[in-house]
């Protein structure tokens, strides 16, 4: 029951963006203001906050191991099909990578961590991961393919002035020494991050209304291949790694429902900001979020 809500509120709020496209009281402009608040300004705040909040245990390397390794072989065999197969240039392949990879550890991973698996920290490692190495990466290289400069030290310029790598850079800083934030800069930021996971369901909302349905792009292959990769091969490459590494119990439950967790709609925010690769972002994130809560149902019932 609470893994159906957690996915129900996910499609709730994404009805009514849904609803607001339709009534034309948020036109694409609206939409990609929406998109904008959120990456500069209230996801940052969402990641510094909850990346805060943690506990880093040692134990959970072998988390971060399965974790990285499901990822990153999903995301790899994407890029390497994109490229030789299906000869899609080096941004769009990106954007299909991420779709395929990067899972939806915030605004869903932190309650289904909560609610199924028991123990926020499961979500972790993962979330980790994806803000403070995938993420920074994949956006210095869009930046650089929009002609931001090149070189190592526009790279590094890049990485440590994206809003969301500084935000969850802050927040790990206080996760491991253990500081407190003053109250008169925690509450607005509490305030903003309230804002950032329904602006991005929102403005995805809108888009799948404005956008051609599912299926009108032209990008078929490209969505079939991530949704496959992102529900059952990285899901069945952190089942096979967690059991290398002697995870079982809980501890496996939550590295496998993690990883089958669907597409992060912050992928749609950023090839909407990028200009690149939306239309399937948009159809990989519908298809994964709707296929996603079966195959976590059946994870549950096997591992749990």
């Amino acid at each position: 029951m609470d893994l159906l809500t957690g996915f129900a509120a996910v499609v709730g709020v994404v009805l009514v963006g849904v609803l607001l496209g339709h009534l034309r009281l948020v036109d694409d402009a609206g939409r990609r203001t929406l998109n904008d608040v959120s990456f500069f300004a209230a996801s940052p705040a969402l990641m510094l906050l909850t990346i805060a909040d943690v506990s880093m245990d040692a134990d959970l390397l072998a988390n971060v191991v399965a974790s990285v390794a499901s990822l990153a072989v999903a995301m790899l065999v994407y890029v390497l099909l994109a490229r030789l197969v299906l000869r899609r240039d080096g941004g769009e392949a990106l954007i299909g990578a991420l779709t395929a990879g990067y899972v939806n550890a915030g605004n869903l991973g932190i309650p289904v961590a909560a609610f199924v698996v028991g123990d926020v920290a499961a979500v972790v490692p993962t979330l980790l991961v994806q803000m403070l190495v995938v993420q920074p990466l994949a956006l210095a290289y869009l930046d650089r393919r929009r002609g931001r400069g090149a070189g190592f030290w526009p790279a590094v310029r890049r990485i440590t002035t994206n809003p969301l790598t500084v935000g969850a850079a802050i927040g790990l800083v206080l996760a491991l020494t253990g500081w407190r934030l003053p109250a008169l800069v925690e509450e607005p930021l509490s305030l903003l991050a309230g804002l950032a996971v329904p602006a991005m369901l929102l403005a995805y909302g809108v888009a799948m209304r404005l956008a051609p349905p599912v299926g009108g792009s032209g990008h078929n292959a490209e969505v079939a291949l991530a949704s496959l990769l992102k529900l059952v091969v990285q899901p069945l490459v952190a089942w096979a790694v967690g059991l290398a590494l002697g995870l079982d119990g809980v501890l496996l439950l939550g590295v496998v429902i993690v990883a089958a967790l669907p597409t992060a709609q912050n992928i749609f925010v950023h090839a909407s900001r990028y200009r690149i690769g939306e239309d399937m972002a948009r159809e990989t994130i519908f298809v994964t979020t709707i296929a996603a809560l079966p195959v976590s149902l059946v994870v549950a019932l096997l591992l749990g």
